[in-house]
């Protein structure tokens, strides 16, 4: 590589991880399934843009959204995550 950065499918030069990635690899790169991640769009707001009827993700955003706590698991109402006592 000559230092210069990267490009992707164009002719100007852009930030590198500029290609946007399918459902299939955001899940492979996360480790949970399709499912998950059309769950995750739906109900905790992962960053996903829509391109007809295909989602598409960019890599920095799913990771900083997993970072800011985004995939987390919320605890049932009323529950502090604790074993229930006998």
């Amino acid at each position: 590589m000559d230092g210069r950065p990267w490009i992707c499918a164009t002719t100007r030069p852009i930030a590198r991880g500029c290609r946007w990635l399918p459902v299939d690899e955001i899940s492979v790169h996360l480790g949970v399934s399709r499912d998950t991640i059309y769950k995750w769009i739906d109900r905790k707001g992962m960053p996903a843009h829509r391109v007809g009827r295909l989602w598409k993700f960019k890599k920095a955003e799913i990771d900083d959204w997993v970072r800011a706590g985004g995939g987390t698991e919320s605890k049932p109402a009323g529950t502090n995550g604790e074993e229930p006592q006998d």
